[in-house]
């Protein structure tokens, strides 16, 4: 695509679908790896991934080519079903619908990428619930409640 530039640096998260299939210590990394491996095999560049038991984060540079919905459909398509593939749940792995999504400017990049890269710290103190409610505050993103992941807090 000729003449056409961009830096737009997108920070998503999205969520774990039934209580009973949570990520795992023992394959979270390698999942973070993976997920990282789709977004920049879509044209995307990754970033962070991380995340905690029951969601991911992840921050990449958005291409010019596509949309985040479409990034995100396929990052949430490949990545289940590689979890599915590897069998490391009993059951069938599966994201919630939806995701949020935060815009941040290139001099955020660095506090951005250490705070995904710290969630395991973070959660220490806050939930998954009041975490995403904060983002959502912060960045004054009109919400309905009753449309909001099913939190396991």
């Amino acid at each position: 695509m000729g003449n056409t530039y961009s830096q737009i640096s997108i920070h998503t998260v999205f969520a774990v679908k039934k209580r009973e299939n949570l990520i795992h210590p023992d394959w979270r990394d390698e999942l973070h790896r993976y997920i990282s491996g789709i977004i920049t095999g879509n044209g995307a560049t990754s970033l962070a991934v991380g995340g905690w038991k029951d969601h991911v984060h992840i921050f990449f540079g958005m291409p010019v080519t596509t949309s985040i919905a479409d990034l995100m459909r396929i990052v949430k398509t490949n990545s289940s079903k590689w979890i599915n593939e590897q069998k490391f749940i009993k059951g069938k792995f599966e994201w919630q619908s939806g995701y949020g999504a935060f815009s941040y400017s290139r001099s955020q990049r660095n506090n951005v990428i250490n705070y995904i890269l710290n969630q395991e710290e973070h959660h220490r103190v806050k939930t998954f619930k009041e975490e995403y409610l904060k983002m959502l505050s912060d960045f004054n993103v009109v919400h309905d409640e009753k449309y909001l992941f099913e939190f396991y807090d």
